[in-house]
């Protein structure tokens, strides 16, 4: 697709800023839907008139004399922003920076975030960057920005004061749950490379593949990190496990890449928008590149979006057993369309659905096997998924969740897989995650069970 045929570049997106992640299709034929019905509308000629008249006003007579290009922008971001957690304005600096950002190189911190309650919340740490070295954790609350309080502040404005020139300093101030005093988190700044696809062959001949987001990278490196597993193992890989965990999200065409990289065909996903004939369907344009090898996919509260599409997609087709926590819960899609001031406006305008026509918008994906990250259950500031968001859109025309058939092919082992790790677990190291990451250590049971089973039953 290209701009000349009207059409975006599929992406989706969580509502956040440090990453790209934005959705869909033809924009034009909704937004011109919408102005031939605004057209005949008196009220809305009156409104436009009360908004004219504030404008005036606020040009005339504030204290001093204000940005005509602010005024509308910030006029516009606000229209946007009291629809749902996910529409916004951005400017043609912050539309740069997106389109950047989708290709996976941008300058920062490396940390997702979105707006809550005025503040900016922290989706997940990119790994191996600033904010993932420091300690930066999901569900942190950033409250201020070298000592300035974030409130007041656009989300858009806010990134952009976390952004800047590799090696300056700044410091944020995090409210996190089960602390009673915030903490000062100094970070460097850095030009943001990001590798979004890291792979291992653990013991057993178990291929892992950590899938950090869907920049455009993500396909070809899943594809890549699947060749080299299976030489290292010198042709004898048993089983993959695919690490979704705190994935954001990213591009549309990407999550469909990566979920036919392990189902050949069928449904991958569909969206329903308000116009029936602004929905869609896309199928599996692939093969198993695993060959029916066995798939375990660990996700977690911070997986979303494109995340939950592929979580959803190998679930529903029994491709892949899930391990984890529930997922974030983003369902909707929004779509970018740009706008003569080279700014652009980032719409929800669908609902996307998994191939069993679930809609996960609020509820997130449930994994078959529930085990959680640690053994203490500390109480969330301003909570933790979509659901917990102000103005989300509501959940709808999705077959519901209890009338799916349950899972007959589980393996027995599945009960035995304890839902926490025991008294005295070590604390997560990052230099050492088969001894320290509890939910991979689990996945890495299953994975063993699922390939033994495979191959006795080939026998």
């Amino acid at each position: 697709m290209d701009f000349r045929q009207r059409h975006l570049r599929g992406a989706l997106m969580l509502g956040t800023a440090f990453l790209a992640g934005v959705a869909l299709a033809p924009a034009t034929g909704a937004l011109g839907r919408a102005v031939a019905e605004s057209t005949g509308n008196a009220q809305m000629y009156t409104l436009l008139k009360e908004f004219g008249d504030v404008v005036e006003r606020v040009r005339a007579d504030y204290v001093q004399a204000p940005n005509d290009r602010e005024l509308v922008e910030n006029a516009i971001n606000g229209m946007l922003t009291g629809l749902d957690a996910h529409s916004s304005y951005m400017n043609a600096k912050a539309y740069k920076d997106m389109q950047i950002q989708t290709k996976g190189e941008f300058g920062g911190l490396g940390i997702e975030v979105t707006q809550d309650n005025g503040f900016i919340k922290v989706v997940s740490p990119i790994d191996d960057t600033p904010a993932y070295r420091a300690g930066i954790k999901p569900g942190d609350i950033i409250t201020a920005l070298d000592g300035k309080t974030v409130q007041g502040l656009s989300l858009n404005d806010a990134v952009d004061k976390m952004r800047g020139p590799p090696n300056a300093k700044i410091v944020l101030t995090i409210k996190r749950a089960g602390l009673d005093k915030p903490l000062e988190v100094p970070l460097i700044r850095e030009t943001i490379r990001i590798q979004v696809i890291k792979s291992r062959l653990e013991a057993d001949n178990i291929g892992y593949i950590r899938l950090s987001q869907f920049t455009e990278q993500a396909d070809p490196g899943v594809r890549a990190a699947i060749k080299s597993l299976r030489e290292k193992s010198g042709g004898k890989m048993r089983a993959l496990i695919l690490d979704l965990r705190n994935d954001p999200g990213g591009l549309l065409d990407q999550a469909v890449a990566v979920s036919s990289d392990f189902i050949s065909k069928g449904e991958i996903v569909s969206t329903r928008a308000r116009h029936p004939e602004d929905s869609n369907r896309w199928n599996a344009k692939g093969e198993d590149q695993l060959n029916g090898l066995p798939l375990v996919v660990l996700i977690n509260g911070g997986s979303a979006s494109a995340s939950e599409i592929v979580a959803g997609a190998l679930q529903d087709h029994r491709r892949a057993i899930l391990l984890g926590t529930r997922s974030f819960g983003k369902g909707s899609v929004q779509t970018v369309i740009p706008l003569p001031g080279s700014g652009a406006m980032r719409l929800t305008t669908a609902r996307y659905y998994t191939p069993s026509g679930r809609s996960i918008q609020g509820l997130g994906i449930e994994p078959e096997v529930v085990v959680a990250e640690t053994r203490e259950e500390v109480a969330s500031f301003g909570g933790d998924r979509e659901a917990d968001l102000n103005k989300i859109i509501s959940n709808q025309g999705g077959t519901a969740p209890d009338t799916i058939a349950p899972r007959d092919d589980l393996p027995p082992i599945v009960s035995e897989i304890p839902k926490k790790p025991p008294e005295g677990f070590p604390k997560f190291d990052p230099l050492k995650p088969s001894e320290t990451d509890f939910q991979l250590q689990q996945g890495l049971v299953l994975a063993k069970a699922m390939a033994a089973r495979k191959s006795a039953s080939a026998n």
